[in-house]
């Protein structure tokens, strides 16, 4: 029984450690808003640079797993290379060993003065009033936020303080002292280490239960090393997990972590065990506290990113070679690269690199339209993350774009390199409205395949037919605009009218099928779902297309000038309009 109850109490001192830490880093994140991520981001122009960052950023979260996942997602959706990231995941296994010296507060012991006001649940109380205050009683958010990472730290010192109550008794057990002689067996403390840790899914917390066992003094320096070893190793697991779905670039990420870890265990082991057996280290029986924990797994990871920052580079090479490119993403990769802030003072040169991203980002969100499309006969849950995951880097485009070219209108340009960014500027939401419908299809094939809902054969026919002449209008506008051909351009007004025809006509006749019975209402909802959706990324590609030749014009009046081509077309315009006509020809209701 006692057994039971030691083993009860172990966990729900683990529980309130890892509510505490959790709790804590929440609020840490909260105070600082979204400024952690712009901060991952910007600066990691060096390795160096990178890696105090990480150790900085991890510190503060309290977790190397949390702050590789949100560089993982960072690399993932094509706001940072590969190679920023290395530094920052050495940095974040250098940051993650602060927890183990913040632990170390829990085990200050004290009766009488000084001594007691130090002690862990003088400090905790005073800590977790102040928290509670702030939590419940003060209206303005950062001092909530505040008010929860107190709360967090006091949460994790009475955890510590829990797990160190129900091992202290083992400390005069030979059975348990026994058991962790075998984990002297480096072999079996490392296994110990990898397992216990991708359990608990935290590195600091399997560290803190470490240091609450080297409180019975059973726990001797030939015990605890392997185990830090694996420690690292198993911490690896929440990453390697939040890299699924992800492209291959999120995955490369998650296996350096993975990488930086295995080779600080591996060589280390190889290294240290090596000398030992020549010259036998006398501290290899050491009794361990809490602070020679701290200390141990701080030594051992700085070693081992200190051993790894000379070879980034091969790191990088390594998991290139590991998960090797495919055509698709070499194609799907993203152009930031050609944003150069120094290109800034060469306008020419700017506006070249602005062109080449631009076109980047208009022919991705095509590609993720057919995506959407082809999903609406063949759903797949893979190919619908897919979209989703396209869609942001889409939307990083804009915010890339959009900040580039905005600091480009500050420096002196010819009245043409003032329309090209005019131009540009325009267009740039319409090609990033063309990803969110992209996504917004995506949800309704993904309503379809859930509830099993069928078109009628009509409406299928009606959709395929609409669905063509929108997926030329994209064509014609994305081509337009990577080759300036103005000519293509103003053959997107007459096509995008007869899609607007089409949609009306579409809506009328789905009208009459819910009327007489044909269709049911939820598919009523879903099919009208695709018209305002295909009807609205026509729209976007007649606004590009209008902006291109009002350019051209020296002018630029969307409203005007679409109003004048609708009152005075063209015999061009309406040879073109009927061409359109006949290519996408409904069936007469009479044949249905």
């Amino acid at each position: 029984m006692n057994g039971i109850m030691i083993i009860l109490t172990l966990l729900s001192g683990v529980a309130l450690f890892l509510f505490g830490m959790s709790l804590m880093g929440d609020g840490l994140k909260s105070v600082a808003g979204n400024k952690l991520e712009l901060v991952l981001y910007k600066l990691t122009s060096t390795p160096i640079k990178g890696l105090l960052l990480g150790t900085a950023v991890t510190a503060i979260i309290q977790s190397s797993s949390a702050t590789t996942v949100m560089v993982v997602g960072f690399v993932n959706s094509g706001m940072m290379k590969v190679s920023q990231a290395i530094g920052i995941i050495m940095g974040a296994n250098i940051g993650t060993s602060v927890t183990g010296w913040i632990l170390c507060l829990s085990y200050i012991e004290g009766s009488n003065g000084i001594a007691q006001l130090l002690s862990t649940a003088t400090i905790s109380a005073i800590v977790a009033i102040i928290g509670i205050i702030f939590k419940m009683f003060v209206k303005k958010t950062t001092y909530k936020n505040v008010g929860d990472i107190m709360l967090g730290f006091a949460i994790l010192m009475v955890g510590m303080q829990t797990m160190s109550g129900a091992v202290s008794p083992l400390k005069e057990n030979p059975h348990f002292v026994n058991l962790l002689t075998t984990f002297e067996n480096p072999f079996m403390g490392i296994i110990v280490g990898i397992l216990f840790t991708a359990v608990l899914q935290s590195a600091s917390a399997s560290v803190g239960i470490l240091q609450a066992l080297s409180v019975t003094g059973s726990i001797s320096f030939a015990a605890a090393l392997p185990i830090t070893m694996g420690i690292g190793v198993g911490a690896a697991c929440p990453v390697l997990l939040s890299s699924i779905g992800t492209n291959r670039n999120g995955k490369r990420t998650a296996l350096i972590y993975l990488l930086n870890d295995l080779f600080g265990m591996v060589f280390w082991s190889i290294v240290f065990y090596s000398v030992n057996a020549v010259v036998h280290f006398s501290f290899m029986d050491l009794t361990m506290s809490p602070v020679t924990v701290a200390l141990m797994n701080s030594v051992f990871r700085m070693a081992t990113i200190l051993v790894l920052v000379p070879f980034i580079s091969k790191i990088e090479k390594l998991v290139f070679w590991l998960i090797k490119e495919d055509p698709e993403d070499l194609e799907e990769q993203a152009d930031f690269d050609l944003l150069e802030e120094r290109f800034l003072a060469y306008p020419a040169l700017a506006i070249t690199q602005s062109h080449t991203a631009m076109n980047g980002m208009a022919k991705k969100a095509r590609k993720n339209l057919n995506r959407a499309f082809a999903l609406l006969k063949d759903y797949s849950q893979d190919k619908y993350n897919k979209i989703q995951q396209k869609e942001n880097l889409i939307d990083k485009y804009e915010d890339k774009l959009g900040t580039y070219l905005m600091q480009l209108t500050g420096h002196s340009m010819s009245p043409q390199q003032t329309q090209q960014v005019s131009k540009f500027l325009h267009t740039l939401s319409d090609f990033e409205r063309l990803g969110d419908h992209a996504v917004n299809i995506s949800k309704v094939a993904s309503e379809l395949s859930e509830k099993k809902i069928t078109f009628s054969p009509s409406a299928q026919d009606e959709i395929r037919i609409l669905q063509s002449a929108v997926q030329e209008v994209v064509d014609l506008t994305v081509d337009a605009f990577c080759e300036d051909n103005l000519e293509m351009a103003a053959k997107v007004e007459p096509l995008r009218e007869l899609i607007g025809i089409l949609c009306n006509e579409l809506k009328t006749r789905h009208i009459g099928r819910l009327q007489d019975g044909t269709c049911e209402f939820q598919q009523g909802f879903a099919f009208n779902d695709l018209l305002t959706n295909l009807e609205r990324i026509a729209a976007h590609c007649s606004n590009v297309a209008v902006a291109m030749i009002e350019t051209d014009s020296d002018e630029f009046d969307t409203h005007e000038y679409l109003k004048s081509v609708r009152h005075m077309k063209d015999a061009a315009y309406l040879k073109c309009f009927d061409n359109y006509a006949q290519k996408y020809k409904l069936a007469d209701l009479s044949s249905q």
